[in-house]
This record gives C-alpha cells, structure tokens and sequence, in this order.
C-alpha cells in the first residue's frame, strides 16, 4: 500500500492552492487520513485530518479557518485546500493514512509561499 501526494507548487501570500494524495492498496474508507507539514528548520506537525469512522475533522490552531480537509472515495483522494496562505504555511506537505497500528506516508509535496 501506499499514499502519493500531488499538486504543491509556488503560490503568492494571499493565493490558495489545493494538494491532494492519492491512496492506492488500502482500503480507503477504512483509514483516518491526515495532512502534516515539515517547514525549513522545524519538526513534522500536524495540520489537519479527517476520522474515517464518522468524518470529523481536525485542524491545528495556525491554519483554522484557511485550510480544508476533504476526500473522494470514489478517487481514493483526500485533498487540503489551502486559502490565505501565509509566508509561515511554506513546508513540504506529508500525507498520512492511519489505521489501529497501520500507517502509511507519502513522499510529500513541496509548498512555497513568496511575499
């Protein structure tokens, strides 16, 4: 099994950009899938994930009310909408699917932000 990650790149302060990770040889909807993101200099935190069990969804306090977790299980996809992206968003995006003791990370996606 394995999760891919897709679609980070170069936005300006401000933009939006949306990442998305593809899951392939697990059972999607079975599996608690998560953004993390590791910036320059800093450890791997949190960002945000979705429960499989009844959907919830969870943000770290720096990105509430900017990012958006979501997924398609018809596409085995979770995706992270990001608005309003800071210069402090800048890291490279880790996606992460997780169940009991089973867990899977992807290679990540670079995102950059320029002011």
């Amino acid at each position: 099994a394995q999760v891919v990650e897709s679609g980070g790149g170069l936005v300006q302060a401000g933009g939006s950009l949306r990442i998305s990770c593809t899951a392939s040889g697990l059972t999607f909807n079975q599996y608690t899938m998560a953004w993390f993101r590791e910036g320059p200099g800093k450890e791997r935190e949190f960002v945000a994930s979705q429960v499989h069990k009844d959907g919830s969804t969870y943000y770290a306090d720096s990105v509430k009310g900017r990012f958006t977790i979501s997924r398609d299980i018809d596409k085995n996809t979770v995706y992270l909408q990001m608005n309003n992206l800071k210069l402090e968003d800048a890291a490279v995006y880790y996606c992460n699917a997780s169940r009991d003791y089973d867990t899977y990370w992807g290679q990540g996606t670079q995102v950059t932000v320029s002011s």
